[in-house]
């Protein structure tokens, strides 16, 4: 009876731990969205420590702008992850780095060779390297020439290196970059995270109604809207009959077959109907099949209404 008991009771626990592992477990996009987060303060940091050499020399920035980013960024990693253990963006995603090195189970800060080794590879490099292509920007010398040339293998080995890593950080979810690898120092949780059931009925719901309204977006402007309406006009005529007094007008001149208004400059398409010109001329660019939209009698030619019939319209009123 014990046996069973206790099999239960180890399953149990193996269980619990298994959970606890998955709901402790940082996400992929929890540690890029960190990496973009940084950039971005970065970018913030840099935009306003050059707004204060804004009155100063054009160019006076640009003899030592590697060397005044290394500050800046060493300013940084003073206070973050020497200090926090965790940068800006992991600490506003409630993660920090942890030593991947140590056996204990429990969370272990990365040690201060760590955190030193870490500014080294990121500030110091990243200073390197740009230090080094403005020092071999304007020398022609072979022997810089072939400086340059080491310089841009090491440069393009570190970048391969980084490719790969990131392959592998897509399939097992550890150690965003080289440098966290080769230092073994990885994301962790600050406080255990709680397992959340969310329901996705809503989101399910807008995601719909986007695509909808993206669909309807993208279709629109491939209808032409006036000739379904004279269309549909010409279909609605037949059936219910046109009103005596509309027809007349139309008929007579006296109200554009379009907008319904006293014709300006009129203008007939071959039908006994009047049109203003500005009507009936942007609705046969906007449509060469364009027809009458109360008899449907195609486009044969434009001609201007005669004077003396327009003159004896005015005066019949």
């Amino acid at each position: 009876m014990a046996l069973p008991l206790l099999g239960t009771f180890r399953e149990d626990m193996a269980s619990r731990e298994e959970k606890t592992k998955r709901t402790n477990r940082v996400l992929r996009i929890s540690q890029l969205d960190a990496l973009e987060l940084n950039k971005a303060v970065e970018q913030l940091v840099w935009a306003q420590f050059t707004q204060c050499f804004h009155g100063f020399k054009p160019g006076l920035l640009a003899h030592f702008e590697p060397e005044a980013k290394a500050v800046l960024w060493l300013f940084l990693w003073r206070f973050t992850i020497y200090s926090r253990n965790a940068t800006v963006g992991q600490s506003v995603l409630n993660i920090q780095y942890k030593n991947d090195f140590s056996p204990k189970q429990r969370y272990q800060p990365p040690s201060k060779h760590q955190k030193l080794w870490y500014a080294v590879c990121t500030i110091g490099g990243t200073w390197l390297e740009e230090r080094c292509y403005d020092l071999f920007r304007n020398r022609h010398l072979a022997s810089f020439g072939k400086a340059r040339q080491c310089v841009n293998v090491v440069v393009g080995l570190l970048k391969l290196g980084g490719l790969i890593n990131f392959l592998i950080f897509l399939q097992r979810g550890k150690f965003a970059t080289l440098t966290e690898r080769l230092l073994g120092i990885r994301s962790a949780f600050c406080k255990p995270q709680s397992v959340r059931e969310v329901g996705f009925e809503y989101m399910n719901r807008e995601l719909l109604w986007h695509g909808f309204a993206e669909f309807l977006i993208f279709l629109l402007p491939l209808i032409n809207m006036q000739k379904l309406k004279a269309k549909l006009s010409s279909w609605r005529i037949p059936l219910i009959g046109a009103p005596n007094g509309d027809s007349t007008l139309a008929t007579s001149g006296k109200q554009c077959s379009l907008c319904g208004e006293w014709p300006t400059m009129p203008h007939t398409i071959g039908c006994e109907h009047i049109f203003c010109y500005y009507c009936v001329k942007s609705s046969l660019l906007f449509d060469m099949s364009f027809t009458c939209p109360k008899c449907g009698t195609e486009v044969h030619s434009l001609q201007p209404l005669k004077s003396g019939i327009e003159m004896s319209e005015v005066n019949a009123l």
